[in-house]
């Protein structure tokens, strides 16, 4: 399955392509000249970073880490509307669990509302929770999904130096 170059959510159905690069949606399209900078940035470099990130607090909850990527899936529902998500967080094991968890309940309690879509997804999201809740990244070393998140934000402070020169 296919990946979106900017925020990495897998893409089941469709997407947006530009060049080599794929995207999730038209949002992640536009800032696909960030992914393109992030494909210049030195491996070296993006692992040092990973490894300080990992190795770092929370940014949640300030609390100790490892801190890695915790993704957690949602589904909503209003009689013919239904919208699902993945919602990545870089995050401790503490927290990517109370999300997991909050967000299996959010699901379990909005979700099947709509028909047909919230009768199939939410049964989906509430076992991806739950399979988030079994598997956990390994403590010793950041996931590659928390070196794509890192890869990411170097190449959006790179952006952010390019469009602003005279602010350095």
């Amino acid at each position: 399955m296919a990946k979106c170059a900017y925020c990495n959510t897998t893409i089941l159905f469709g997407g947006r392509k530009q060049g080599e690069l794929r995207f999730c949606n038209a949002e992640c399209e536009r800032k696909g000249a960030v992914a393109a900078i992030a494909s210049a940035v030195p491996a070296d470099y993006v692992r040092q970073r990973a490894l300080q990130v990992h190795a770092g607090t929370c940014p949640l909850c300030a609390g100790s880490g490892p801190v890695d990527v915790y993704t957690t899936y949602r589904v909503w529902s209003a009689v013919a509307l239904t919208s699902w998500s993945s919602r990545p967080a870089v995050c401790c094991g503490s927290c990517g669990t109370n999300r997991a968890l909050g967000d299996a309940l959010f699901s379990l309690l909005l979700g099947w509302w709509g028909l047909p879509w919230g009768l199939l997804m939410t049964p989906v999201q509430i076992i991806r929770n739950v399979v988030t809740l079994v598997r956990r990244p390994a403590p010793h070393a950041p996931t590659p999904a928390l070196e794509q998140m890192v890869r990411m934000q170097i190449a959006q402070e790179q952006a952010q130096l390019q469009r602003a020169p005279g602010l350095v």
